[in-house]
């Protein structure tokens, strides 16, 4: 679908709540007129400087670098180039196109403890680390000094890479970081959200050196981005003030593994909730432009991981992966990590995804009606090509195509999405 879009800078893609927040923006702007600012209620968000932002109109009149390397505004895909075979068939269709689709987990009982499912994106690193594809991985972790937050770090070593494994249910922005890829002195492996998959692909575009220093791209399933605002009104729930906080884990050791938060003052656990519960809560805290991401399952990544939620999960069972190989690279490289020990796989059934990811294929069939309901109000909407949107829409029945042009409809008015955010 083709975009309806208006807009000059990266600071107007936020205030049009089309913004993804992966920090591409931040890392390509030539005269540093960007800031990054987490908002509380929508995620971490571009905003011109001081300067810049008192002439919006030509303070970005003869670059538009920012926009060229939004996922934002263009979550478009081209399968030809990612050299995948499966582009017409159904599940290329719904889950993007793959070579190899396998299940299996991180050989290092460690690592697979400390990950989220299997602990692939931690094994695979780690393997491309000490076997010279690599110097570092870039990835978001938390931040010591804000732990309801995220920060990204280039991890150069085994301890720091697990010390920053699990999930993150909270705004992340891997490529706020692209500049120490693109000036280190060796590879990177990039691990990110689909949209900051996407972001980096699109950064290579502008930023050549970026293509010998990534070594390979790591995409993780994705459901959308909750904003801070719910981790902290999740831990208010459970009686904690989010400033008195040491450590807050949202899943790990174990699978799906539990959320929990340590407090500073006595080093005392405050938390302990499932991930049902607390992935429940924080969900209802994802924007409006997670609703609208067609690339759920990290379709420009080289290998994409996600959880197995085909079957019932056992008490104490250690944690598994669905694992799509996406690309010749990603591919030799998996196979490598195999071969090595890193990785214990084995190829199964492209269908237990849809067994497992049932409700991410449902958000990615609505996207259309979504999109059309926006074009029909008026409302800027995203460039979203090469995902077979209109196809997977008719795969609903009457009664969800129904909802999701009206339900939209419904809530752009509700709402007021017809009109930009007020400038911060």
């Amino acid at each position: 679908m083709k975009s309806t879009l208006p807009i000059n800078n990266a600071q107007e893609v936020y205030l049009n709540r089309l913004c993804l927040g992966c920090g591409a923006c931040v890392s390509v702007c030539p005269e540093q007129k960007i800031k990054l600012v987490n908002i509380m209620d929508s995620g971490i968000r571009p905003l011109m400087v001081e300067g810049a932002a008192a002439d919006k109109t030509n303070a970005c009149v003869n670059c538009r670098l920012c926009l060229d390397v939004c996922p934002g505004i263009n979550t478009s895909i081209d399968h030809k180039s990612a050299g995948s075979q499966n582009t017409a068939e159904r599940s290329g269709k719904r889950w993007g196109a793959f070579l190899e689709f396998w299940e299996g987990y991180a050989t290092d009982p460690d690592i697979r403890l400390k990950g989220s499912s299997g602990g692939l994106c931690t094994a695979l690193s780690l393997f491309c680390l000490e076997n010279g594809l690599a110097g570092g991985v870039l990835h978001i972790g938390i931040d010591a000094e804000r732990p309801w937050e995220n920060k990204t770090y280039r991890s150069t070593t085994k301890a720091e890479l697990i010390s920053r494994a699990g999930s993150r249910y909270a705004p992340a922005a891997p490529c706020d970081s692209l500049k120490l890829m693109a000036i280190a002195p060796d590879a990177s492996v990039f691990i990110g959200k689909p949209c900051d998959a996407a972001g980096l692909k699109l950064a290579q575009k502008v930023m050549p050196e970026l293509d010998n220093k990534t070594a390979l791209i790591l995409g993780f399933f994705c459901a959308g981005t909750p904003s801070t605002k719910g981790t902290i009104d999740l831990l208010q729930t459970q009686g904690i003030d989010y400033h008195s906080l040491a450590h807050l884990q949202y899943r790990g050791e174990g699978w799906p593994g539990m959320a929990t938060a340590t407090l500073k003052e006595d080093n005392r656990q405050a938390m302990e909730m499932t991930y049902k519960a607390s992935w429940g809560f924080v969900q209802k805290y994802r924007p409006f432009r997670c609703y609208l991401c067609p690339d759920l399952t990290a379709g420009q990544a080289d290998i994409s991981v996600g959880d197995p939620w085909y079957r019932d999960i056992e008490e104490d069972e250690p944690g598994r992966s669905l694992i799509l190989i996406r690309t010749e690279k990603g591919r030799d490289i998996f196979h490598q990590a195999m071969a090595k020990g890193y990785v214990t796989a084995e190829k199964t059934d492209p269908d237990i995804i849809y067994r497992s990811q049932k409700n991410l294929l449902g958000k990615r069939q609505s996207i259309w009606g979504r999109v059309l309901a926006m074009k029909l109000m008026g409302v800027p909407t995203p460039k979203l090509e090469g995902y077979h949107l209109f196809e997977n829409w008719l795969d609903l029945p009457l009664k969800e195509k129904a909802r999701s042009v009206i339900g939209t409809w419904r809530r752009i008015i509700q709402r007021k999405y017809y009109k930009p955010l007020e400038d911060k």
